[in-house]
């Protein structure tokens, strides 16, 4: 059994039309939201192996809020990757871990949600995550394999998801 962990990052900084994609932040939701779901990532109790990140400016001010102390491994690939990618740099660097976390971005981190669970697997969660995979929302899925090789389509859980909005209400949509 592998352990795949995903994370969107918080919510990023619009206010500057002129910046980069890659390189907008955070806002002031999105450095709350960080903090909120890195301390409850820390304490849900699962011990990350690995931690792989997009380099992109938002993604490193999420994992900043979120883990202080973290050094994750960036790969570039991950910025804005497709599901195919996701779990191609998944595989290259679990190594022998057991769980690993990978911080980026939407469409491709939903689109691992419906590439990992097989219909059979489909579950509350997966319905609530499948609606929408907004940021700074963390999903944990079990697979059931021996090997990071191993990895392929349906071969997943969904185990566990949240969201900012789940911890504290104010961080919830905004109407």
């Amino acid at each position: 059994m592998k352990i795949i962990g995903l994370l969107r990052h918080a919510k990023s900084d619009w206010d500057d039309m002129s910046t980069r994609d890659f390189d907008r932040g955070l806002n002031d939701r999105g450095r709350k939201g960080a903090a909120l779901i890195g301390d409850y990532i820390r304490n849900h109790g699962i011990k990350w192996d690995v931690m792989v990140a997009s380099p992109a400016e938002r993604v490193k001010r999420t994992i900043a809020s979120a883990f202080p102390e973290a050094e994750p491994i960036y790969d570039s690939r991950l910025y804005l990757a497709s599901s195919e990618t996701i779990m191609e740099v998944i595989a290259e660097h679990a190594g022998d871990a057991k769980a690993i976390l990978v911080i980026g971005h939407n469409p491709g981190l939903q689109e691992v949600l419906f590439d990992l669970v097989s219909p059979q697997n489909e579950n509350e969660l997966f319905d609530q995550a499948a609606a929408k995979f907004p940021t700074a929302s963390y999903a944990v899925f079990e697979c059931d394999i021996d090997d990071w090789s191993q990895l392929k389509k349906g071969c997943g859980k969904l185990e566990h998801f949240a969201r900012p909005r789940d911890l504290d209400p104010e961080l919830g949509p905004e109407y």
